[in-house]
This record gives C-alpha cells, sequence and structure tokens, in this order.
C-alpha cells in the first residue's frame, strides 16, 4: 500500500506543484494519476520513490514512512518504469534487467535466469538478451523496462507514462500484457498518465489532479465516469463519457445472440443472408468478415469481405456489444466465444431497447466495478475485441 498524508511540494519560486494531496493506492491494485501538464502527477509519484522529497507532509509505503529509509534501498524495492524504458544504452538487454538484482548481491547465474524468465514473460524472444537498447523497436524497449523493473520481485511498481512514446497499436498491446501480468502478480502499481482512456482502462481506480496538484477526485473508473464531483472532472473526463461508461456494464441477460446464417470462401452464398448481407467464417468457424450476396453470384473470395466491423466477446460489457454492432456492415454485431468461434449476432435496435429500460438514480450504484464481470480485464472493457481480419489470423478476434 501506498499512502500519501497532506503531502505538498513547492520549489524556490511559483505555487505549489502538489498540494496537499492525501490518498491511498491499495495493496495489489492499480491506482492511476491522470491530469493536465502542470498537475503534480508525475512529481507525486517521483516523491514516493524519493527521487522528488516532498516540502510538508508524510509517504508510507507498506507502512513504512519513506522518509526514514535510505533512499538507495527504498528505491531498489520499488520497481521503475519511465518513457523510452530508461534503458542504460551500454548494457545488453539482458544486463539492463539484470541491474537491480546485481546490486543487491544475487548472484549473477541466478540473476541472468532470472532475467531471461522475465524476458519470456513480457512477451520478448529470447535472442533479444545480447542485444543492445538502440537494436530494438520503441515497443521491446518499454517491454525491457517492465521487465527491469519485475527483476528483484518488488511489491511495488512506479509507472511514469510508460506508453506515452510508442504508436497507438504497440501501446493497446502494452496495455493489454500489462493487465495480464498485474491479474498474476498482484503488483500494487502508481501509474501516471495523460490519458483518460488509458487511465480508465488500466486503473482499479483512478485520481484525477488539477493543475496546482490538488486531488479533485478519486474513484474507481465506472464511478468516475458516471458522477463527476465538479465541472473540472466532468470536462477532463469528456462529453462521451456515457458511451465509455458502457465498457462497466454487462450485456443484459435479454440480448442472447441470434442465429446467423454463415458461409465459408469459395462456398456458395444462396439461401444466406436475407438483407443481402452473409457473414463468411472459416472452418472452426471464426469470422473472416462480411459479404454481399446480392452483388455476384460467384462463391465469396477473402479479396471480397468487408472487413469493417469488431466482435465482441459473449458476456463481455454491453460497449462491446454496441461497437461491434455499430461497426459492422450489416448492423448485426458479431459474437463469439472465448475461442473465438460464432455464437451469433446482435441488432443495433435490440441493443438501444436494452439501454433505454429504466436504471437505478444512484447512476453508477447498479454499475459493477474493478471486481465487477466487466473487469476481466486482460480484454478492455473499453475495447470490442478486434478487426474481423484478426480472428482469421490469430485466433480469437478479441
Amino acid at each position: 500500500m501506498i499512502r500519501f498524508e497532506d503531502v505538498t511540494k513547492r520549489y524556490a519560486t511559483g505555487p505549489p506543484a502538489v498540494d496537499g494531496l492525501t490518498l491511498t493506492a491499495p495493496e495489489g491494485q492499480v491506482t492511476v494519476l491522470v491530469g493536465p501538464s502542470g498537475c503534480g502527477k508525475t512529481t507525486s509519484l517521483r516523491m514516493v520513490n524519493r527521487m522528488v522529497e516532498p516540502s510538508a507532509g508524510r509517504i508510507t509505503v507498506g507502512g513504512a514512512d519513506t522518509a526514514s529509509l535510505d533512499a538507495a534501498r527504498l528505491r531498489r524495492g520499488i520497481g521503475y518504469v519511465i518513457q523510452h524504458g530508461g534503458l542504460f544504452p551500454h548494457l545488453t538487454v539482458e544486463r539492463n534487467v539484470m541491474t537491480v538484482p546485481l546490486l543487491l548481491g544475487t548472484p549473477k547465474a541466478q540473476a541472468r535466469d532470472r532475467a531471461r524468465q522475465l524476458l519470456e514473460r513480457v512477451g520478448l524472444d529470447p535472442s533479444l538478451a545480447r542485444r543492445y537498447p538502440a537494436q530494438l523497436s520503441g515497443g521491446q524497449q518499454q517491454r525491457v523496462g517492465v521487465a527491469r523493473a519485475l527483476a528483484a520481485d518488488p511489491p511495488v511498481l512506479l509507472m511514469d507514462e510508460p506508453f506515452s512514446a510508442v504508436d497507438p497499436v504497440v501501446r493497446d498491446q502494452l496495455q493489454v500484457d500489462l493487465l495480464a501480468l498485474q491479474r498474476e502478480l498482484h503488483k500494487t502499481i502508481l501509474f501516471v498518465t495523460h490519458d483518460i482512456d488509458e487511465a480508465i482502462r488500466l486503473g482499479d481506480q483512478v485520481a484525477v489532479l488539477r493543475v496546482g496538484g490538488r486531488l479533485a477526485q478519486v474513484a474507481d473508473p465506472a464511478t468516475l465516469l458516471a458522477n463527476p464531483a465538479d465541472d473540472f472532472v466532468a470536462s477532463f473526463v469528456g462529453r462521451d463519457r456515457g458511451y465509455r461508461a458502457l465498457g462497466f456494464v454487462p450485456a443484459p441477460g435479454m440480448i442472447a445472440p441470434q442465429p446467423e446464417g454463415v458461409t465459408q470462401l469459395g462456398e456458395s452464398t444462396s439461401g444466406c443472408g436475407a438483407d443481402g448481407w452473409v457473414l463468411v467464417v472459416d472452418e472452426r468457424r471464426r469470422p473472416l468478415g462480411w459479404t454481399r450476396a446480392d452483388r455476384t453470384q460467384a462463391p465469396p473470395r477473402h479479396e471480397d469481405l468487408d472487413l469493417g466491423g469488431t466482435v465482441a466477446t459473449l458476456g463481455g460489457p454491453l460497449r462491446t456489444y454496441l461497437d461491434a454492432a455499430l461497426s459492422s456492415p450489416s448492423r448485426r454485431g458479431v459474437v463469439v466465444d472465448q475461442a473465438g468461434a460464432l455464437v451469433g449476432t446482435v441488432r443495433v435496435a435490440d441493443l438501444v431497447e436494452s439501454l433505454d429500460s429504466p436504471r437505478s438514480p444512484a447512476g453508477a450504484a447498479d454499475v459493477p466495478g474493478p471486481d465487477g464481470p466487466a473487469a476481466d480485464r486482460g480484454e478492455p472493457a473499453d475495447a470490442s475485441a478486434a478487426h474481423l481480419p484478426r480472428a482469421r489470423a490469430d485466433g480469437p478476434g478479441r
């Protein structure tokens, strides 16, 4: 657990960078600090490992006052991940990961074994271990940074905008991988970002800071979206927060996917798709895309497929169902099981009707929080899986 108790950071001139921050980051959860530039989120994070010393107040990690601990020893017991990985350019990938274990006295052979295990765990090929950071892509460098932070098995991780310098596709995958690691390791993570979508996706709780380093609101993502504390939080979270909140609402039980006529590549579309649209699947019933049976009498080829549309996983949040339906050229959202096989489709009209049903006036009271049905966050609640071609190439299109 990390606890800030009325923590303030002042510099020689200007207003406080952090002003009276009181906040608890619960053990084994991800707490995200988010806010505009100048709100003190990075300063707050760096005060935890005493890279920045607070001017007033108290910070405890695991119940121990950090001010009473040796700074170097404190830092070796806390994982730290920053933009671009923060790797030592003159050391190989393997030696970068071995750094903290060696400082703690771990035998070299044991530290090397640990490094190789972690590189594999964060999704890197073992052949990269002998490369230098400059020989890696940005996403690979970030993975090495995460592996290095985990090398000494610290209970606490500090992550300062670790994914902000990579492209959106790599960033998405890094976020998914972090959630998967967290489900396995249950670290106490303090994560800084300026991106509210990233905060909602990753955080068990989200702390919104306003300029001047003052805490505006701290809540789980569903509550933050449903009940922003004031105009500043509402503006920062965004005007589409109602749609984002659907990522925490499980699809109602009355929304049962309906049977869908399908065909396969090279097979006839005769008798399929009363409205002209036919779903094409592979031999394992994994969706490949849509085709128009009324455009041609010839069996569909891959180049004929409309690859638009996402797929939703059965039992997932309502947002994924709605996105699948709205993005589908047929306006029928494809729903698959955990193996990526077709279950059926859902229609926009049925989903909108379910949204029109009465809800409790408490707003977020009836919305599952991070431990509810929508928060098996290996698949982020605000993502409707992947586009249809990925189902063909990689298995389940999620």
